[in-house]
């Protein structure tokens, strides 16, 4: 049975990518912040103990209070430098990745249209979405592919907690709306369903047309 770990597989974003999953047969450990929290070292430490191997592996986490750059302590870039990078980086480092697996990553539309009072998620979603930018030429000779999915507005906890009047942001969209976090389980669903690899190494925006960047 394909076995995956899905990161903050307990609400929003993640909740829906884990009930893809199942949906199609995969045996999930959709990790809670009480399983394992990134910006905590040790907690990570504890949890690779008993998660050493899977096939598929989406990391995913909040992210930190808008802040200006003015107002961000010491503290706060600690946290995050371990909850947004250093955290998925010794995952990465110690989860052996079956071959013909995936790795997805749900990073943010800041990575490449960085929003002032989130320049702590604006620069460390960035570094690690290099990071696995490069390994994913060293998983694609076991055939294991990495995408990064950059998620705009969504339907999440998180919107409402960054967005004051939602209901007016709605109607400044494209689409008018916001994504549902199940369009972007659906889509990992597929990509695992039907064994699509060929595309690695990308950034796949998830933003309703709602980006002014081309590349």
């Amino acid at each position: 049975m394909t076995e995956a770990i899905v990161l903050g597989g307990s609400r929003g974003i993640g909740k829906a990518i884990s009930h893809g999953l199942e949906s199609i047969g995969c045996n999930v450990f959709a990790a809670s912040r009480s399983d394992v929290d990134t910006s905590d070292l040790e907690s990570v430490r504890k949890f690779l103990k008993s998660h050493e191997t899977a096939d598929i592996l989406v990391l995913n986490t909040g992210g930190p209070q808008a802040k200006q750059f003015a107002d961000i302590t010491q503290e706060d870039w600690e946290k995050y430098h371990n909850q947004l990078f250093l955290g998925f980086c010794v995952m990465l480092q110690n989860i052996k990745i079956r071959d013909g697996g995936y790795v997805f990553l749900i990073s943010s539309v800041v990575i490449k249209e960085p929003t002032p009072n989130l320049i702590i998620s604006s620069a460390y979603r960035a570094a690690f979405s290099e990071v696995l930018k490069i390994l994913s030429k060293e998983y694609a000779k076991r055939n294991i592919s990495c995408i990064n999915i950059a998620p705009g507005p969504i339907n999440t906890d998180r919107t409402k907690e960054l967005i004051q009047d939602v209901e007016g942001y709605k109607k400044s969209l494209p689409m008018g709306r916001l994504g549902e976090p199940e369009e972007i389980g659906d889509f990992v669903k597929s990509i695992v369903q039907n064994k699509i690899k060929y595309i690695s190494g990308v950034t796949i925006n998830f933003d309703g047309a709602n980006s002014n960047y081309v590349f």
